[in-house]
């Protein structure tokens, strides 16, 4: 059973098509993973077991008469609970959504369902998806599969704990300011944050159902797996228009060239004008170490016309843009939105406090700026094939206060105190800014058995290059260590 719930989804599905597996053999080895472990790391906080088992019966079924749903076939899947699920409970973690029950699935999910996958759960997420660390007021806390008393991130936490530590082999995250790459890294796994507007994000709860929609910039649905191949197919089943997303375009995924690592340029930087941890430092350079004498282009650099400072402001006044429109009250009550929510500096919190009360014009200024900024990475990234960088500053730390309703705690860095979102979003938000697809991928350990992770940045619209790209350094990375006790 240990192996089967440790197994990428697609040899599971691979598994089951050639009846070496039944998918209900796979749904109760997923069950017997969460009935052990789920107590202590609390991932899955609605567990739709009883339609798990028709379903999976349904579909050995349909393979005795010769019937393949799809390429994910029988596999049970899990689903971030900001996203709809028809006929199962999906809170966002907020208390007037507490009995919400959807009548129809968001559209990322309504695709995996058709692709023959097993809606297996919801997983946790702070409150409307609004911190780094996963602490539902409803469910309680997500704690890290490596280290109990670590947080697996946020908000996709519950998702990244449970596929790292077996009781999921795929997850259908979200992600608006890391809340894929940050639980992706924390917990050892992969993560894709595609382009901007590639996956349909209609039935994601950022704004309350029947509101109007207030995230119009930046928010991506991704996949979290356990490897490259895992993301890939992932994103060909969920990616494309689907009538409700208007601003989704008719993009051919394609698919990419295979090349060797010898003719790979890659670029890479620890450095955003923020700290890093020494481990991040020194996993990244060991890794451009690797790469050299196999033939690639190597070389550490950052895009010479990108001002981060501006990026980080751009990023900052356009969600606080956005976010006026609906923000819950309790938002607005003890320290400022912006210390709650950004980096600590004061210029970002200046951008963020503008931003709740731009009128058309400043908005517009914030969206050339991002179109600016947009270019500068685009330009760098014609002479790359890929841009490595960090997640966070550091690794998976430990339980904090929730920050949403106040500033975060302050954090050490090598002995430096850094800000709770200086240390954890400066190198995110970056990327959420100009909408670059971006895979989270581990890259090496702490000296005490951390994941320490990276961040592998591609051109926009050219996600599946970018995937062949992740899938040459797994190969050097190597594949996804499994949490140790698990």
């Amino acid at each position: 059973m240990n192996e089967i719930v440790f197994m990428p989804a697609h040899e599971l599905a691979r598994a089951i098509r050639e009846r070496r597996l039944s998918s209900r053999e796979v749904l109760e080895a997923h069950l017997r993973q969460i009935k052990r472990y789920n107590p202590s790391v609390n991932a899955i906080v609605t567990l739709d077991e009883e339609r798990a088992w028709q379903r999976a019966q349904q579909a050995d079924d349909a393979l005795g008469r010769g019937e393949v749903w799809g390429p994910l076939h029988g596999v049970p899947v899990t689903i971030k609970d900001s996203f709809e699920t028809a006929g199962l409970r999906t809170t966002s973690s907020y208390h007037r959504l507490i009995d919400y029950v959807p009548e129809q699935d968001a559209s990322a999910v309504a695709r995996l369902r058709q692709a023959g996958a097993i809606i297996l759960g919801k997983t946790n997420v702070p409150r409307q998806s609004m911190d780094i660390q996963t602490v539902s007021p409803i469910f309680g806390r997500t704690n890290n599969p490596w280290d109990l008393e670590r947080t697996p991130g946020g908000s996709t936490g519950g998702g990244a704990a449970a596929v790292a530590s077996g009781m999921s082999p795929l997850e259908m995250g979200s992600d608006l300011g890391g809340s894929i790459r940050i639980p992706a890294y924390f917990c050892g796994i992969l993560g894709l944050k595609p382009t901007d507007n590639l996956v349909p994000i209609s039935g994601h709860i950022v704004s309350l159902p029947g509101k109007p929609r207030r995230t119009r910039q930046m928010l991506v649905a991704g996949p979290l797996a356990r490897s490259v191949e895992d993301l890939a197919l992932s994103l060909a089943i969920v990616a494309g228009p689907n009538g409700r997303d208007w601003e989704v375009p008719p993009v051919c995924l394609g698919q990419p060239v295979e090349r060797s690592l010898r003719d790979l340029r890659i670029a890479w930087s620890d450095d955003f004008d923020v700290a890093v941890s020494s481990d991040t430092r020194d996993a990244l350079a060991k890794l451009a170490g690797l790469l050299k004498p196999l033939g690639c282009r190597v070389e550490r650099c950052n895009p010479p016309d990108f001002d981060f400072g501006l990026a980080w402001q751009a990023y900052a006044g356009l969600l606080g843009a956005e976010l006026h429109l609906d923000i819950p009250q309790y938002l607005c009550k003890g320290a400022p939105l912006a210390s709650a929510l950004m980096f600590g500096d004061e210029p970002t919190q200046r951008a963020m406090m503008r931003g709740l009360s731009m009128d058309m014009r400043a908005y517009a200024a914030a969206l050339t700026q991002r179109d600016l900024l947009i270019g500068a990475l685009d330009r760098f990234l014609t002479d790359w094939d890929a841009w490595i960088c960090p997640v966070t500053a550091g690794p998976a730390f430990t339980h904090r206060r929730p920050s949403i309703q106040r500033p975060g705690e302050p954090m050490e860095i090598d002995g430096s105190q850094v800000s709770y979102w200086r240390r954890k979003v400066c190198f995110i938000t970056v990327l959420s800014l100009t909408g670059n697809p971006v895979v989270t991928m581990p890259a090496a350990q702490t000296a005490d058995g951390l994941p320490i992770g990276m961040q592998v940045v591609g051109r926009r619209w050219h996600d599946m290059d970018l995937l062949s790209v992740a899938a040459s350094l797994a190969a050097i990375t190597g594949p996804f260590p499994k949490p140790p006790g698990y």
